[in-house]
């Protein structure tokens, strides 16, 4: 069987290399590549490996790993919060320079994507909109929210991230294109295992751009860090969805943490290695 598990911190144990001290805290880069494009990115070249989803990630008590897949983390830095980097960094990689924003999703990767967002770019307006009126008042950095049910007409948006993902991303979608102004871009985030209908006469007529960010590389992981670094309070912010914190020893351990995720609406289960 192959071991879970993409998104993770550790400690090197040992490095030939001499690029890191033993004891030094690490994020550990799920993504391997095994080619060089000079167009296309690491996250994105076909023949690219990753942890968890085709060989071992990194549910491991010892994880063998190269020095260029590993990135220096603040010894002092919330473990907790740096235990999701991996998904932090993917909306790193999304971010880009916009207007009006509008961000469809309030679950952790639309309150993940939307921290940084307003991190990077203060000075645009970012609009977020979600189903849970309770989740919504999470967002107390955006400029504005709404319920998807109970949009103004006037409101509107120069680009969009989609967040939702499952059944909810077509619908999500093609909100999204009715809100949108003309020649806008819309990234989609979120993962949907079925293939998802959308408005395309529309996406034509507003010439609209559409496409897909997925994992991230090395370099977006060191942007992550570098944001932790700069810029503190995102980890105040992040372990907000931190929901539980389960120490790991056992097998049994494993399948509770397990559980627990998959009962909970909201927020990051991390599992604690206890050595």
């Amino acid at each position: 069987p192959m071991a879970l598990i993409h998104e993770a911190i550790g400690e090197v144990v040992r490095d030939p290399s001499g690029n890191f001290k033993t004891g030094e805290l690490v994020v550990m880069v799920p993504n391997t590549p095994v080619e060089e494009d000079d167009i296309i990115a690491e996250n994105y070249l076909r023949s690219s490996k990753f942890r968890a989803s085709g060989f071992d990630g990194f549910m491991q008590e010892y994880v063998e790993i190269t020095p260029d897949r590993l990135v220096r983390l603040p010894q002092d830095i919330d473990r907790t919060v740096a235990a999701f980097t991996e998904i932090v960094s993917v909306s790193v990689h999304a971010i880009g320079r916009f207007d009006i924003v509008g961000i469809w999703g309030d679950g952790n990767l639309g309150y993940i994507t939307a921290v940084f967002f307003k991190t990077m770019f203060p000075e645009t307006k970012l609009y977020i909109f979600g189903v849970n009126p309770d989740k919504l008042q999470d967002f107390t950095f955006a400029d504005a929210t709404f319920t998807v049910e109970h949009i103004p007409e006037d409101v509107k948006i120069d680009h969009a991230f989609e967040c939702v993902g499952g059944a909810g991303s077509g619908k999500a979608i093609n909100q999204i294109i009715d809100y949108i102004n003309p020649e806008g871009t819309i990234s989609i985030l979120g993962v949907s295992e079925y293939p998802v209908p959308i408005n395309t006469r529309m996406v034509l007529e507003k010439g609209l751009r559409i496409f897909g960010s997925s994992r991230s590389g090395v370099a977006d992981f060191e942007k992550t860090v570098a944001l932790y670094k700069s810029n503190p309070e995102i980890i105040n912010y992040l372990s907000n969805i931190v929901g539980a914190v389960v120490p790991v020893r056992t097998i049994e351990d494993m399948k509770k943490a397990f559980e627990m995720d998959i009962q909970k609406a909201f927020g990051k289960t991390i599992m604690m290695w206890d050595k």
